[in-house]
């Protein structure tokens, strides 16, 4: 049994870069297909300013984030990336986030997810103060968190959940809607990754989207 105040594992918290970063990723994908090297991509990416970022430095921490979220992809599922819908394209991003950063999928599941399947499908920025200062009991480093630092990666999860088509301009959580390809893909993984996403197991849209 964890003790109330046993530090967990730190929770990785560098999601202030952007939100899905579709664009980014739909630019990564192929060149990562092509080379099969991460350090590779990384020097490809930055010597040829291909997420034409405003100088070297945010270049680089641009491609790094990107980079870190699909590598916890499979190679099966960012070859489905670089050919999906724009649709497609954000579950597999959002379930990458989840993935690379325990709080998001953290967050996705249990409140997120949770939330939906107890028919009570509203959530607010409150929500995500709550939930960080429930966890914070565990990861001191979210006590530690500076006030903007925190309202930045609430900002950004929520960009996210709104990119992915999850989450209302209003603060409704919204159904995912996935095609059969993703929720496949998705459920090949150990724990299935649809824990993610305001659905069941079984709900798709029924077929793969062209």
């Amino acid at each position: 049994m964890i003790e109330p105040h046993a530090e967990a594992q730190r929770y990785a918290l560098s999601f202030t870069s952007g939100a899905l970063l579709m664009r980014e990723a739909a630019i990564i994908a192929p060149i990562y297909l092509r080379e099969r090297d991460w350090a590779r991509v990384r020097t490809v990416v930055a010597g040829e300013n291909l997420l034409q970022a405003r100088t070297v430095a945010s270049g680089l921490r641009l491609a790094r984030e990107v980079i870190q979220r699909l590598t916890v992809l499979t190679d099966d599922e960012i070859k489905l990336l670089i050919e999906a819908t724009s649709t497609e394209r954000g579950h597999l991003l959002w379930a990458a986030a989840c993935r690379r950063y325990d709080l998001i999928g953290e967050f996705a599941e249990e409140i997120v997810r949770e939330r939906f399947l107890l028919l009570t499908p509203s959530l607010d920025l409150n929500d995500f103060d709550s939930f960080v200062r429930s966890k914070s009991l565990w990861h001191s480093e979210l006590s530690e968190l500076k006030d903007s630092t925190r309202r930045k990666l609430r900002s950004n999860l929520f960009r996210m959940l709104n990119e992915a088509g999850l989450l209302s301009s209003s603060g409704h959580i919204q159904q995912a809607m996935m095609s059969q390809r993703v929720a496949t893909a998705l459920a090949a993984r150990g724990p299935n990754d649809l824990r993610f996403f305001p659905t069941t197991d079984a709900v798709t849209s029924g077929r793969a989207q062209p």
